[in-house]
């Protein structure tokens, strides 16, 4: 069990704090978010999927492909999600935040081994600064081996998620095959290098901060598996680095956010690159986002397509398991140097 300091999650910490940040949650001058310095951008590109079931598929492709080399980051519309099953896994997130503390902790655990936890922040046996964040993480592939695992409360909470849960990895699927597509691949490619596959969640909770510019929902990262589905809730707070600036990212409505990971960066032999983006708070309201990892299991085998290298693509990489790496990308914390930087090929 944690010790009764680590269990004091952020949400019963911010609404019984004063009008200040506590100076766990502050980071140093200049590592702040600098909020004014911001472009507020709706130039992330918007791709309908619709069209990858007809005639339109190649076109598709080459837009899939233009974002993943121009910005990591995309949204997608008709992506195949039901609005009411996009709803419900919205309500459930909230009621499950909305809790008493004392039900939210039966999921507490700051073990990063347990496939079903609630923690705050990052990682709070590592790190020395704070995020302004709760996070209830769950494996969710195969399903029927950790659905027992989750909340019970609030009681139809396996019941949506399950189903958010399928039509998300469903997705995944179809996005890593227009991306090996895109590359030239065979379809499956992308899919085959994951292995057995996982597929993680995270139900991120930000609650209102009275203090915003001093802190970060999550400072700037990039993410550690092959590709990123982003449900928001609306509500802005997720932003991209482009060149040296920092772009918000603005939710469209009934769109989903997509972003590569470092495991396609490797895959592609760096043709297309995993992005830095961050999480910042605000003063007036909470914010939810769910976020669906798509990742290859521990022990698949990550390198560089054998069709992606030639002379005027070297190796960058040398093969590695996902395993190997994750454990590095966690010990390391969220640290702007990526991770990749350790599994260069030799020159």
């Amino acid at each position: 069990m944690a010790p009764a300091e680590s269990k004091l999650l952020l949400t019963d910490r911010a609404i019984s704090s004063s009008n200040h940040v506590p100076s766990n949650y502050i980071r140093p001058v200049g590592d702040r978010p600098n909020l004014l310095d911001v472009e507020s951008s709706t130039s992330i590109p918007l791709i309908d999927l619709h069209g990858l079931l007809g005639p339109a598929r190649s076109h598709v492709i080459k837009e899939i492909g233009s974002a993943c080399r121009t910005d990591g980051f995309f949204m997608v519309k008709n992506h195949g999600i039901p609005e009411e099953v996009v709803r419900e896994m919205l309500r459930v997130a909230r009621e499950f935040f909305h809790l008493p503390e004392a039900e939210r902790l039966k999921c507490y655990s700051d073990d990063p081994s347990r496939t079903t936890r609630l923690s705050t922040s990052f990682n709070v046996r590592t790190e020395k600064v704070s995020n302004w964040r709760d996070f209830l993480r769950l494996h969710c592939y195969p399903l029927e081996d950790f659905i027992r695992e989750w909340p019970c409360n609030p009681p139809d909470f396996k019941q949506v998620v399950g189903e958010y849960s399928k039509h998300a990895r469903a997705l995944a699927v179809r996005l890593l095959e227009g991306i090996s597509e895109s590359l030239g691949l065979e379809r499956d490619h992308m899919v085959k290098a994951m292995g057995k596959q996982a597929q993680h969640m995270a139900i991120n909770y930000y609650p209102p901060c009275p203090q915003p510019e001093l802190t970060y929902g999550l400072p700037g990262h990039k993410d550690p598996n092959a590709i990123t589905v982003l449900l928001p809730d609306g509500v802005s707070g997720l932003q991209v680095l482009r060149g040296q600036k920092w772009v918000a990212v603005e939710p469209v409505p009934n769109a989903l956010i997509i972003n590569m990971g470092d495991q396609i960066q490797v895959l592609s032999n760096d043709r297309y690159k995993s992005v830095l983006h961050r999480v910042i708070v605000n003063n007036k309201s909470e914010r939810i986002s769910v976020p669906t990892f798509y990742c290859p299991s521990p022990d698949a085998v990550i390198e560089p397509a054998e069709a992606l290298v030639d002379d005027d693509h070297p190796l960058r990489y040398r093969s590695f398991t996902y395993g190997e790496y994750y454990e590095k990308f966690w010990n390391r914390e969220l640290l702007s140097a990526s991770c990749l930087d350790l599994f260069k090929a030799s020159q």
